[in-house]
């Protein structure tokens, strides 16, 4: 969509027909062919067809991500996947929002769904993006959801962010080639990045990466958060020293609210690794906690140790229960040979099973084609590694 269609769009005209587009993809039951001949009949312009129905398509796409306000919201399919999760935003914005900066900036602000955030939480808000579409997006995007904030589309690595009392930054990590994963490659690049979290170019700054970010690449002084939402890492945050209250933070969103973990919780950190045999107990750390190096933690929560030195288990003769983790019972250890474990299993009468592995080369979903069990009985195995040598867990979830 160019930026004349999308400012058309916003217009009573425009609007009328992405209403109409609206209701011709619930007609359709989600039938594109069909939705796009009924807009089409009553919009000849095809890239103004195009725009409503592709419009109304992502705000149900967004919907899982942003919650209800996407039915309001603006999009293109990129900025939508690289866009942060509604409950991930509104943690951070609530997080700046107590170090009471003067305002905040947000260089690369996409369609503005952290802008938004940021504004909710209280605070003086712009955004600017190098895309006049997103950057438009963003301004109807703010409008749309009854928010303040200023927009503009300009180069970030051009502004005076001195005015500011915090920057974020999300710098793009996709190009024409697809995802980027040299830092270097990032728009704006990882040295202005440094510059940012480093004190060089503002006061305050926090910076949106991969969650897959090497350790050693975190400045001195520099906190990472790794935040997961529903068991699933979406991110890491960097926060500059003047923010920072910790070197490593995994932070879990759930439903039920929101738990963290930091280094200070550790008491193996930078100590060697507690591993013990198995317990009656086995946890599987959330992603987050794994990311951030945290592991440990866990293990000293649960009063246990790792099942390997090199593998993110925890086992424990105790029962606990945490957000930080998954917890099982071990029922009992089973032949780790395919042909031994199947039978273990059909002897069991197994049928639908949950295959989780770590420290194995299995492919869970070819191991349950090859076993092809046909019993009434529902189980979950863990395949896994100790000192190097294969193990098979029958467990049952708290």
């Amino acid at each position: 969509m160019d930026l004349e269609t999308f400012r058309w769009l916003l217009t009573d005209d425009g609007q009328r027909l992405l209403d109409r587009a609206t209701h011709a993809y619930a007609d359709a039951e989600g039938d594109p062919l069909r939705a796009t001949a009924a807009v089409r009949r009553t919009e000849p312009d095809a890239d103004r067809a195009a725009a409503a129905l592709t419009t109304v398509q992502l705000r149900v796409r967004a919907v899982p991500k942003m919650g209800e306000d996407a039915v309001r919201m603006y999009f293109t399919p990129d900025a939508l996947e690289q866009a942060t999760r509604r409950r991930v935003a509104d943690h951070r914005a609530a997080r700046l929002a107590a170090a009471r900066p003067a305002s905040v900036v947000d260089l690369g602000c996409g369609i503005g769904g952290d802008l938004a955030a940021f504004s909710r939480a209280g605070l003086v808000s712009a955004g600017v993006d190098l895309d006049p579409v997103r950057a438009a997006m963003a301004e109807a995007n703010l409008a749309a959801l009854g928010l303040a904030g200023a927009v503009m589309s300009t180069d970030a690595t051009e502004l005076d962010l001195g005015a500011f009392g915090a920057v974020f930054a999300d710098p793009a990590r996709r190009g024409a080639r697809g995802r980027v994963f040299d830092q270097d490659g990032w728009t704006p690049p990882w040295s202005f990045v440094e510059e940012l979290l480093t004190g060089g170019r503002a006061a305050a700054a926090v910076v949106k990466v991969a969650p897959g970010i090497p350790h050693d690449l975190v400045p001195e002084g520099v906190e990472a958060e790794w935040v997961s939402d529903d068991g699933e890492v979406k991110e890491a945050a960097l926060w500059s020293s003047s923010l920072a209250t910790t070197q490593r933070r995994a932070t879990v969103i759930s439903g039920g609210g929101l738990a963290s973990l930091t280094a200070e919780d550790d008491p193996y950190d930078g100590l060697e690794r507690p591993v013990r045999p198995l317990g009656q107990h086995l946890y599987e750390p959330d992603g987050a906690v794994i990311r951030a190096g945290l592991v440990t933690a866990v293990a000293a929560g649960v009063e246990g140790g790792l099942l390997d030195p090199h593998i993110a288990y925890v086992t424990s003769d105790k029962s606990f229960r945490s957000p930080f983790m998954r917890a099982y019972y071990v029922v009992d250890e089973l032949p780790f040979r395919e042909k031994q474990l199947r039978a273990a299993l059909v002897e069991r009468n197994v049928g639908p099973i949950t295959i989780k592995k770590r420290g194995v080369d299995v492919v869970p979903e070819q191991l349950r084609k090859r076993l092809a069990l046909t019993g009434d009985e529902e189980a979950t195995v863990v395949l896994t590694r100790v000192d190097g040598v294969g193990r098979a867990l029958l467990v049952r979830p708290f």
